[in-house]
Protein backbone atom coordinates (compact mmCIF):
# COMPACT_ATOMS: atom_id res chain seq x y z
CA UNK A 1 0.00 0.00 0.00
CA UNK A 2 2.85 2.36 0.82
CA UNK A 3 4.50 1.78 -2.56
CA UNK A 4 1.21 2.40 -4.33
CA UNK A 5 0.77 5.75 -2.60
CA UNK A 6 4.26 6.78 -3.64
CA UNK A 7 3.59 5.95 -7.28
CA UNK A 8 0.35 7.95 -7.13
CA UNK A 9 2.32 10.87 -5.70
CA UNK A 10 4.85 10.59 -8.51
CA UNK A 11 2.07 10.55 -11.08
CA UNK A 12 0.54 13.71 -9.66
CA UNK A 13 3.94 15.39 -9.72
CA UNK A 14 4.36 14.52 -13.41
CA UNK A 15 0.98 16.06 -14.18
CA UNK A 16 1.89 19.22 -12.29
CA UNK A 17 5.26 19.60 -14.00
CA UNK A 18 3.83 19.08 -17.49
CA UNK A 19 1.42 21.89 -16.70
CA UNK A 20 4.12 24.25 -15.44
CA UNK A 21 4.35 27.66 -17.06
CA UNK A 22 7.37 28.54 -19.19
CA UNK A 23 8.42 31.81 -20.77
CA UNK A 24 7.28 31.88 -24.39
CA UNK A 25 7.10 34.23 -27.31
CA UNK A 26 3.76 35.45 -28.64
CA UNK A 27 4.05 33.28 -31.74
CA UNK A 28 4.86 30.05 -29.91
CA UNK A 29 1.27 28.80 -29.91
CA UNK A 30 1.26 28.85 -33.73
CA UNK A 31 4.61 27.14 -34.20
CA UNK A 32 5.43 23.48 -34.75
CA UNK A 33 6.42 21.69 -31.55
CA UNK A 34 9.14 19.38 -32.89
CA UNK A 35 9.94 15.96 -31.41
CA UNK A 36 13.28 17.23 -30.08
CA UNK A 37 11.58 20.23 -28.44
CA UNK A 38 9.15 17.85 -26.71
CA UNK A 39 12.18 15.86 -25.60
CA UNK A 40 13.64 18.91 -23.84
CA UNK A 41 10.35 19.32 -21.96
CA UNK A 42 10.30 15.68 -20.87
CA UNK A 43 13.89 15.80 -19.61
CA UNK A 44 13.14 18.97 -17.66
CA UNK A 45 10.08 17.28 -16.18
CA UNK A 46 12.21 14.30 -15.15
CA UNK A 47 14.69 16.64 -13.43
CA UNK A 48 11.99 18.46 -11.48
CA UNK A 49 10.22 15.23 -10.57
CA UNK A 50 13.50 13.86 -9.24
CA UNK A 51 13.92 16.99 -7.11
CA UNK A 52 10.35 16.55 -5.84
CA UNK A 53 11.16 12.96 -4.87
CA UNK A 54 14.37 13.91 -3.08
CA UNK A 55 12.57 16.51 -0.99
CA UNK A 56 10.01 13.92 0.12
CA UNK A 57 12.20 10.84 0.34
CA UNK A 58 10.04 9.24 -2.37
CA UNK A 59 11.96 6.53 -4.25
CA UNK A 60 8.99 5.97 -6.56
CA UNK A 61 9.28 9.51 -7.90
CA UNK A 62 12.95 8.95 -8.73
CA UNK A 63 12.10 5.71 -10.52
CA UNK A 64 9.44 7.50 -12.57
CA UNK A 65 11.93 10.28 -13.36
CA UNK A 66 14.43 7.68 -14.57
CA UNK A 67 11.80 6.20 -16.88
CA UNK A 68 10.96 9.62 -18.31
CA UNK A 69 14.63 10.44 -18.85
CA UNK A 70 15.49 7.11 -20.46
CA UNK A 71 12.84 7.56 -23.17
CA UNK A 72 14.60 10.56 -24.72
CA UNK A 73 17.69 10.07 -26.91
CA UNK A 74 20.41 12.71 -26.63
CA UNK A 75 23.06 14.04 -28.98
CA UNK A 76 26.00 15.20 -26.86
CA UNK A 77 28.23 17.92 -28.26
CA UNK A 78 31.98 17.73 -27.93
CA UNK A 79 33.41 21.17 -28.60
CA UNK A 80 31.84 23.00 -25.63
CA UNK A 81 31.29 20.18 -23.16
CA UNK A 82 34.58 20.47 -21.20
CA UNK A 83 34.89 16.69 -21.62
CA UNK A 84 32.38 16.20 -18.80
CA UNK A 85 29.72 13.52 -18.58
CA UNK A 86 26.07 14.22 -17.67
CA UNK A 87 25.24 14.07 -13.98
CA UNK A 88 21.51 13.56 -14.49
CA UNK A 89 21.01 10.14 -16.09
CA UNK A 90 18.57 7.25 -15.75
CA UNK A 91 21.29 5.21 -14.05
CA UNK A 92 22.12 7.92 -11.50
CA UNK A 93 18.43 8.33 -10.65
CA UNK A 94 17.99 4.60 -10.13
CA UNK A 95 21.07 4.59 -7.89
CA UNK A 96 19.53 7.38 -5.82
CA UNK A 97 16.23 5.52 -5.63
CA UNK A 98 17.99 2.37 -4.44
CA UNK A 99 19.82 4.25 -1.69
CA UNK A 100 16.55 5.89 -0.63
CA UNK A 101 14.64 2.60 -0.63
CA UNK A 102 16.79 1.08 2.12
CA UNK A 103 15.58 -2.46 2.85
CA UNK A 104 12.27 -2.11 0.99
CA UNK A 105 12.48 -5.32 -1.05
CA UNK A 106 9.60 -4.39 -3.37
CA UNK A 107 11.18 -1.10 -4.44
CA UNK A 108 14.65 -2.63 -4.82
CA UNK A 109 13.19 -5.37 -7.02
CA UNK A 110 11.40 -2.81 -9.19
CA UNK A 111 14.64 -0.85 -9.62
CA UNK A 112 16.68 -3.89 -10.61
CA UNK A 113 14.07 -5.01 -13.17
CA UNK A 114 14.23 -1.57 -14.76
CA UNK A 115 17.99 -1.17 -14.89
CA UNK A 116 18.80 -3.28 -17.94
CA UNK A 117 16.19 -1.94 -20.39
CA UNK A 118 16.69 1.64 -19.17
CA UNK A 119 20.48 1.66 -19.44
CA UNK A 120 20.59 -0.22 -22.75
CA UNK A 121 19.73 2.97 -24.60
CA UNK A 122 16.87 4.25 -26.76
CA UNK A 123 16.49 2.18 -29.92
CA UNK A 124 13.49 3.97 -31.43
CA UNK A 125 11.77 7.06 -30.14
CA UNK A 126 8.90 9.46 -30.79
CA UNK A 127 11.42 12.19 -29.95
CA UNK A 128 13.38 11.65 -33.18
CA UNK A 129 17.14 12.01 -32.80
CA UNK A 130 16.50 13.91 -29.56
CA UNK A 131 17.78 17.18 -28.10
CA UNK A 132 21.39 18.35 -28.15
CA UNK A 133 23.13 18.05 -24.77
CA UNK A 134 26.12 20.06 -23.55
CA UNK A 135 27.64 19.72 -20.07
CA UNK A 136 29.48 22.74 -18.64
CA UNK A 137 31.05 23.75 -15.35
CA UNK A 138 30.47 27.42 -14.50
CA UNK A 139 32.43 29.29 -11.88
CA UNK A 140 30.72 31.65 -9.44
CA UNK A 141 28.97 34.48 -11.36
CA UNK A 142 30.27 33.12 -14.66
CA UNK A 143 28.33 33.64 -17.88
CA UNK A 144 28.52 31.29 -20.84
CA UNK A 145 27.06 32.13 -24.25
CA UNK A 146 26.55 30.15 -27.44
CA UNK A 147 24.66 30.57 -30.71
CA UNK A 148 21.84 28.43 -32.05
CA UNK A 149 20.16 28.46 -35.43
CA UNK A 150 16.39 28.75 -35.03
CA UNK A 151 14.04 27.60 -37.80
CA UNK A 152 11.15 29.83 -38.78
CA UNK A 153 7.77 28.46 -37.72
CA UNK A 154 9.31 25.92 -35.32
CA UNK A 155 9.54 26.12 -31.56
CA UNK A 156 13.03 26.56 -30.16
CA UNK A 157 13.24 25.23 -26.61
CA UNK A 158 16.36 25.66 -24.48
CA UNK A 159 16.75 24.44 -20.90
CA UNK A 160 19.58 24.50 -18.37
CA UNK A 161 19.54 21.90 -15.60
CA UNK A 162 21.85 22.83 -12.75
CA UNK A 163 23.21 20.43 -10.16
CA UNK A 164 21.33 22.28 -7.41
CA UNK A 165 24.17 24.30 -5.87
CA UNK A 166 23.19 27.72 -7.25
CA UNK A 167 20.54 29.62 -9.15
CA UNK A 168 20.85 29.59 -12.94
CA UNK A 169 19.50 32.24 -15.32
CA UNK A 170 18.76 31.73 -19.01
CA UNK A 171 18.45 34.51 -21.60
CA UNK A 172 17.76 34.18 -25.33
CA UNK A 173 18.42 37.09 -27.72
CA UNK A 174 17.65 37.47 -31.40
CA UNK A 175 20.15 38.41 -34.12
CA UNK A 176 19.74 42.10 -33.24
CA UNK A 177 20.55 41.54 -29.58
CA UNK A 178 16.99 42.02 -28.35
CA UNK A 179 15.91 39.78 -25.46
CA UNK A 180 13.15 37.43 -26.65
CA UNK A 181 13.04 35.24 -23.55
CA UNK A 182 14.41 35.43 -20.02
CA UNK A 183 14.00 32.92 -17.22
CA UNK A 184 15.49 34.33 -14.04
CA UNK A 185 13.05 33.03 -11.47
CA UNK A 186 15.73 32.09 -8.94
CA UNK A 187 15.82 28.34 -9.54
CA UNK A 188 18.24 25.93 -11.19
CA UNK A 189 15.93 24.64 -13.94
CA UNK A 190 15.42 27.63 -16.29
CA UNK A 191 13.73 27.05 -19.64
CA UNK A 192 12.91 29.28 -22.60
CA UNK A 193 10.51 28.55 -25.44
CA UNK A 194 10.53 30.93 -28.42
CA UNK A 195 9.23 30.82 -31.95
CA UNK A 196 10.83 33.25 -34.40
CA UNK A 197 8.64 33.69 -37.46
CA UNK A 198 11.59 34.11 -39.81
CA UNK A 199 14.17 31.96 -38.06
CA UNK A 200 17.85 32.85 -37.90
CA UNK A 201 20.67 32.92 -35.41
CA UNK A 202 20.01 33.42 -31.71
CA UNK A 203 22.33 33.91 -28.77
CA UNK A 204 21.79 31.92 -25.57
CA UNK A 205 23.29 33.08 -22.27
CA UNK A 206 23.57 30.78 -19.25
CA UNK A 207 24.44 32.62 -16.03
CA UNK A 208 25.53 31.19 -12.70
CA UNK A 209 24.05 33.64 -10.16
CA UNK A 210 25.60 31.91 -7.16
CA UNK A 211 28.80 32.34 -5.18
CA UNK A 212 30.05 28.80 -5.88
CA UNK A 213 30.78 26.85 -9.04
CA UNK A 214 28.12 24.61 -10.51
CA UNK A 215 27.72 22.02 -13.23
CA UNK A 216 24.99 22.55 -15.83
CA UNK A 217 23.39 20.31 -18.45
CA UNK A 218 22.19 22.50 -21.32
CA UNK A 219 19.59 21.11 -23.72
CA UNK A 220 18.26 22.49 -26.99
CA UNK A 221 16.42 21.16 -30.02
Amino acid sequence: MRIGRRWIGAGLAVALFFGATTVTSAAADEAVNTPAARGVTQILTAAELAAWGRDRGDAGALIMAARLLAEVPLRQTEGDSDGETPFLTATSLLDEAAAMAGDNVGVIDAIERLRDPLTRGVRSSTFGTGPVLTVKSLQARERWAFDVEARGGEILRVAAIGDGDTNIDLIVRDANGAVVCRDGFGDHYPVCTVSPRAGGQMRVDIVNRGDVWTKVQVLSN
